[in-house]
């Protein structure tokens, strides 16, 4: 079974990340693309935050501040296209085996699809040794930077490239995906293989992540990703305390008592545990409060 974009899966093999945050960006009127914020954050920290994972994450583009140290490389020459970018990035710093290579444009590209990515390029259920995993999106079309292939099979096809045409420079990527034996995960919603070309596309990624239904899980990721918490809580239990705060006590405790929760877990050592043990108490404490208070109604 084709582990799904979305889908929450296992993968305990070391993993390199290679980022390609150059080229032109000449349809955005040669803005630094990689910088650009979608919900308060530059386009490649929300890449960096999704392949989190990676031993070492190799940029391969002109240095800028980012959200977490990575290792910097250049293509030669610069300008070049992918194809040196990424013999550049594989040069800087690649020694695992396998290896994320990923545009620095994806917004909605998630640690769940780098994991999806990964496991699939390590299953061998089918029979068959791939040499890369890449994303489709909702048209079929391959997506070659938003993939995971065997360093050592991009190195040798891109090896025999470089003899073949005397560089790499201008290359197209399909020259490379077209000699790799790949296995493609499809992403039928088209967000994780969605990409900023255009300010249209940017556009349309500020709107999705404001979307109803949608907007409270990316505010809660973007502000962990800000304050660098790794911490899972459910959004559920904290929502309902502040209800219960809200409805109990007067509608300013919501988020103080919310405020207090978190100081306490943090004081209490912090971790998932400690989150959910302070929220518990606080509302049992709203709920005896709001007791009270009906009681008192019903004497009155």
């Amino acid at each position: 079974m084709t582990p799904q974009p979305g889908a929450a899966v296992p993968h305990d093999e070391p993993f390199d990340a290679v980022v390609l945050a150059g080229g032109a960006a000449r349809r955005l009127g040669g803005a630094d693309k990689p910088g650009l914020p979608v919900a308060g954050r530059a386009l490649i920290d929300r890449v960096l935050d999704a392949c989190a994972g990676a031993g070492t994450t190799v940029v391969v583009g002109p240095r800028r501040a980012t959200a977490r140290p990575v290792v910097w490389a250049r293509e030669e020459p610069p300008g070049g296209g992918p194809l040196p970018a990424l013999a550049a990035g594989l040069r800087a710093g690649v020694t695992a085996d396998v290896v994320l290579v990923l545009a620095a444009d994806l917004p909605f590209l998630s640690s769940a699809t780098v994991r999806a990515l990964l496991a699939a390029l390590g299953d061998r259920e089918s029979g068959q040794d791939h040499d890369g995993v890449v994303l489709t999106d909702p048209d079929g079309r391959d997506q070659p930077l938003a993939a995971a292939y065997r360093a050592e099979s991009l190195r040798r096809e891109i090896a025999l490239l470089a003899a073949e045409h005397g560089g790499l420079s201008g290359l197209p990527l399909r020259l490379l995906t077209a000699e790799l034996r790949l296995r493609r995960l499809a992403d039928p919603t088209g967000q994780a293989s969605f990409d900023c070309d255009t300010w249209d596309d940017l556009s349309t990624a500020r709107a999705r992540i404001r979307e109803h239904g949608t907007v409270l899980d990316e505010w809660i990721a973007t502000v962990k990703a800000e304050l660098g918490i790794d911490l899972d809580v459910d959004t559920g239990v904290l929502l309902d305390l502040a209800r219960d705060a809200a409805h109990g006590v007067a509608r300013p405790a919501a988020p103080l008592t919310t405020f207090l929760v978190g100081y306490a877990a943090a004081a209490a050592g912090g971790g998932e545990q400690a989150v959910a043990e302070a929220a518990r108490r606080a509302a049992e404490l709203a709920e005896r409060w709001a007791k009270e208070a009906d009681a008192g109604e019903a004497e009155a």
